[in-house]
């Protein structure tokens, strides 16, 4: 019944996708949550890493030590099938909550990405945008003897490795080449910074013109995601959600699946395809 349902709403066309860490997590990288909605992770806040310099020495330690794991992550069955139902055209727009940049390389297009991408980083101080791979050649120059590839853990959700102490010290970071600041940060918007206005109304009108909210892999249980589910379901615009476990917008969903998010939205594209057989 719910199965119908989904591919009925889908199959109408005009929806809007949001998705989430869960659709990155067949690839490689773990969302911050886990099934029951508690955050498994603490990523550094955008305050901690401006306070002081020893915290952006932790910061970039890890990342140098993450992103090369992180950029390698290939797009997954999810990724894919997001882009064909962009084909297809039953899309409005692709909003995501993921920094991975992924439904790019999967052959989706035009995503508006709500927490920004790992791909770059900004200098607070002066404004001066960097790609990410200009920074990492930086830091390697920087730190000749700092042996990433024998360091082992998982990569965390934020694209960097949890090191100790002993790991970080002596860790150069890398400065701004215009203003000479170490004040640089991933071009992303971090925990305890707001997603800018002008892109949240973006978000807000592309629900608004569509038939059908489609959360994919998200918990929403931050406000940056929920607040689109809390909209959709006060303009009677149905949410559908696939994801594992619990969410926030569990009493504004209209059709909910727990399952995994590769094998189901395949399937997804192969109901909703012209000409596919009856479900």
């Amino acid at each position: 019944m719910k199965w119908a349902a989904l591919v009925d709403l889908v199959a109408e066309g005009r929806v809007c996708i949001l998705s989430g860490a869960g659709l990155s997590t067949e690839s490689g990288i773990p969302g911050y949550r886990g099934a029951d909605g508690e955050r498994r992770v603490t990523p550094m806040t955008v305050s901690e890493l401006l306070a002081s310099p020893h915290a952006r020495q932790r910061y970039w330690a890890r990342s140098f030590v993450g992103y090369p794991r992180f950029a390698a992550a290939e797009p997954n069955d999810g990724h894919r099938a997001v882009a064909d139902l962009q084909r297809l055209g039953l899309t409005t727009g692709i909003i995501t909550q993921n920094v991975d940049g992924l439904h790019q390389r999967g052959g989706a297009d035009e995503i508006i990405e709500l927490h920004g991408s790992l791909d770059a980083v900004v200098c607070v101080d002066c404004g001066e945008s960097y790609a990410r791979t200009t920074v990492d050649e930086w830091l390697r120059q920087a730190n000749p003897r700092f042996d990433r590839e024998a360091m082992t853990g998982q990569i965390r959700p934020d694209g960097d490795v949890l090191l100790t102490d002993e790991q970080v010290a002596g860790f150069a970071t890398a400065r701004c080449v215009v203003c000479r600041s170490d004040r640089l940060k991933p071009d992303v918007v971090m925990f305890g910074e707001s997603v800018a206005k002008p892109l949240v109304q973006k978000c807000f009108d592309t629900v608004a013109e569509s038939s059908c909210l489609l959360v994919l892999g998200s918990s929403l249980m931050v406000m940056s995601g929920f607040r689109f589910a809390r909209f959709a379901a006060r303009e009677r615009i149905p949410v559908a959600v696939i994801t594992q476990g619990v969410t926030r917008a569990d009493a504004e969903t209209t059709v909910k699946l727990e399952s995994p998010l590769g094998a189901t939205l395949t399937q997804l594209v192969a109901a909703v395809t012209p000409g596919a057989a009856p479900r």
